[in-house]
């Protein structure tokens, strides 16, 4: 079993009076995580409810604090899986914190759209959250070693590191062809407002083409036949189902800097190369130094959530096309880096920028330095 990097945090605040909210997309290993937070305790302890059960739905729904220590006995720990499903649960698990003392509940969600949404107002002061991603490379050098994981290093670029990938490399195209196509869109599309799925799919598509480039509404827009709102609304509800993410531009006092624009990247590279069905190796492959940095900024950004870092990311580009990959800015000082798969070239902060801003520090990602940016 492979040790989640937020295992002991959560476990820490087992019985603190609040819920454990548990956040991540379909597949990523939530369920096991909760299995494993549960050893020790005896079956009889531990209510498991599945929200995809339509029955166990609805005696979530509307219940009375009466009925639901009635549901919950004598157990103390209470795991409701895909709790964004069930209508008013926000209420439903205050109802718990505030009448059931000695309970711990552990919900999970795998839309951030829907259980924040009915989480946020009656929880307020009740909750603890967390959020799970697909394997980091920290956990698998914890569970292997940090030289395996190098050797392993383009098996992680191309297919990823879902825990059923990782599990069964042997499998790992049909595996990711099933994972993209029965959870990632049936989630997608789940949603009432979607009225044109094949243009979301073609967003998507279009966004898997563009990683580690700026993109622009409106030329996506106008590519793809659909408006402006539209394109931003559904980049807004891939976030939401933690398929990607947005890096905005930085900008303060440079004439020159971009400052609206925005990249897009994916939590997973093998759900990135599916979209776009190439899994060649890289030697046969143009789109490498793509992998490379999609790969380093979503193993960056598991990093700064497990590690409760507290930091703004950008990106840095002006029109004159002097670029930084990556900022961070984390207790009044701005941390750059450049993403390099090959280091075959002397690199250097833009004048331009270092200029601007002179107390900033600056580093090359290669596969050499990645351990030490992501563990």
């Amino acid at each position: 079993m492979i040790q989640r990097d937020i295992f002991g945090s959560v476990k820490g605040r087992f019985f603190n009076g609040k819920v454990i909210i548990l956040t991540g997309p379909r597949q990523v290993g939530k369920t096991t995580l909760l299995s494993q937070l549960v050893l020790g305790y005896e079956q009889k302890e531990v209510l498991s409810l599945n929200c995809d059960e339509p029955d166990i739905r609805m005696i979530l729904e509307n219940v009375s604090s009466t009925r639901l220590k009635a549901i919950i006995g004598n157990n103390k720990i209470v795991l409701i899986d895909e709790a964004q499903k069930v209508n008013n649960i926000g209420l439903t698990l205050k109802l718990i914190i505030d009448n059931i003392p000695g309970v711990q509940v552990v919900a999970t969600g795998s839309s951030a759209f829907d259980l924040r949404n009915k989480l946020n107002e009656p929880l307020t002061g009740r909750k603890f959250e967390y959020h799970l991603y697909p394997f980091s490379v920290n956990e698998m050098v914890n569970h292997t070693s940090a030289i395996e994981e190098n050797r392993l290093l383009e098996q992680r670029m191309i297919y990823g590191l879902y825990p059923d990938i990782v599990n069964n490399s042997a499998d790992s195209v049909v595996l990711l062809k099933e994972l993209t196509n029965s959870y990632l869109y049936k989630d997608i599309f789940s949603y009432r407002d979607i009225r044109n799925p094949d243009g979301l799919s073609n967003l998507l598509k279009a966004l898997a083409l563009q990683i580690g480039n700026e993109v622009s509404y409106n030329e996506l827009g106008r590519s793809l036949g659909l408006d402006k709102e539209t394109v931003e609304r559904y980049l807004d509800l891939l976030e939401k189902v933690f398929v990607v993410f947005r890096l905005n531009s930085f900008s303060r006092n440079i004439r020159n800097e971009l400052k609206k624009s925005k990249k897009v990247y994916f939590y997973d590279n093998g759900v990135r190369n599916a979209i776009v069905n190439n899994f060649n190796p890289l030697a046969l492959r143009s789109d490498v130094g793509a992998l490379w940095e999609n790969f380093v900024v979503s193993e960056r950004r598991k990093f700064i959530d497990y590690n409760g870092l507290y930091c703004n990311t950008y990106f840095w580009r002006t029109h004159s096309q002097q670029e930084i990959d990556y900022i961070e800015e984390m207790d009044g000082t701005l941390h750059t880096y450049e993403f390099k798969f090959k280091d075959n070239k002397k690199s250097a902060l833009p004048q331009m920028f270092s200029t601007a801003y002179p107390e900033s520090t600056f580093k090359v990602i290669t596969p050499v330095t990645l351990q030490d940016f992501v563990i």
